[in-house]
């Protein structure tokens, strides 16, 4: 996509944008059911990952190849970036992903995976012992007592402590990859790391399995999909094209157009399409006390995303004074004494 030059280009790209974001969402939240699909039958988390994995990858290394154009070098310069993506950001998240899925529904186990935000929150309020601001912190205790909701602990039906865990793990593994992610990288491609982290997951996968240190079981029966009785590679070609192929590649060109910020915020509509999915394909919908959990989870992440955003603002318009002044030194008002300096208003 090329930048816009005009206030009218400019709400077509955002609109654009934001159309592929909201794709990107719908299809990575098939994933839990194609994959559970597959559980059913018999197939092992570690076997649905590592066909998911090995299938996206080959497919994007034609188009990474493409992007690198014989600059092989940022392969080597940016090895252990690459690495970490692919051992802990996609083999690691989506393993521990699968494994929760196993044992709960797909919308509990996503939401639960979707605390990463506030643990990110937790883990620098500890690191930089510095307290959060009241609107990160109200989203937090927000999303932690739709924790609670979610998982039902006086209700009639136990949630499965062991998927909770799994669950967890998950979580854990996308605060790594958000903040490798983060990190500022011009010279490694976001596509040629989608690329390289699938390869090196599915390594790792087929690499422990092979030593037997995670079940590897297959299945060729045929899976459920909402009414229809299929073949069990609809399912694997679903949970690889969709759910892997065209999420990532449509993720990255959302967050192009929109920014990593802004679409990381719209991507908080994976877990109402993923709940809608499994609802569809798979009969299971959260009980209403889960519901309202999963309501005051997303909600505590969208005041998490929204105070961030606001401070990001608020950084800018003071970095955008600094160097005003700095320019034009002769411009700059004198501060009355006594009297502090306000950030300017756009």
């Amino acid at each position: 996509m090329s930048a816009p030059t005009t206030k009218a280009d400019a709400k077509s790209f955002l609109a654009s944008g934001l159309g592929i974001a909201l794709f990107s969402s719908a299809v990575f939240g098939t994933s839990g059911s194609f994959a559970k699909s597959m559980l059913e039958t018999g197939w092992s988390p570690g076997a649905a990952v590592a066909v998911r994995l090995t299938g996206a990858a080959l497919i994007l290394a034609i188009p990474a190849v493409v992007v690198l154009r014989g600059r092989w070098h940022q392969l080597k310069d940016n090895w252990l970036t690459i690495l970490l993506f692919g051992l802990i950001g996609v083999a690691g998240c989506q393993l521990f992903y699968f494994n929760a899925v196993a044992r709960l529904s797909v919308g509990v186990a996503l939401l639960l995976e979707y605390l990463a935000p506030v643990m990110i929150v937790l883990w620098l309020w500890i690191a930089s012992r510095r307290r959060p601001r009241a609107l990160t912190a109200a989203g937090a205790l927000l999303s932690l007592g739709g924790l609670v909701l979610v998982l039902d602990l006086t209700g009639a039906v136990k949630v499965d402590f062991i998927g909770v865990l799994w669950g967890m793990a998950a979580a854990v593994c996308l605060v790594i990859y958000f903040f490798i992610t983060a990190k500022e990288n011009d010279s490694l491609p976001p596509l040629v790391l989608a690329s390289g982290g699938l390869f090196v997951g599915a390594l790792v996968i087929w690499l422990v399995g092979l030593l037997g240190l995670l079940p590897m079981s297959f299945s060729t029966a045929d899976t459920t999909l909402g009414p229809w009785t299929t073949p069990w590679w609809v399912s694997a070609v679903g949970l690889i094209i969709l759910a892997t192929v065209l999420a990532y590649v449509s993720g990255i060109m959302a967050a192009r157009s929109l920014g990593s910020k802004v679409a990381s915020f719209v991507s908080l509509t994976e877990v109402l399409f993923a709940v809608i999915w499994a609802w569809l394909l798979l009969g299971e919908l959260p009980g209403p006390i889960q519901l309202l959990g999963g309501l005051l989870i997303v909600g505590g992440v969208v005041l998490v995303r929204v105070d961030e955003l606001r401070g990001d603002r608020k950084a800018d318009r003071a970095s955008q004074e600094v160097t005003r002044v700095l320019d034009h030194p002769n411009d700059a008002e004198p501060v009355p004494a006594g009297r502090a300096a306000k950030a300017p208003h756009n």
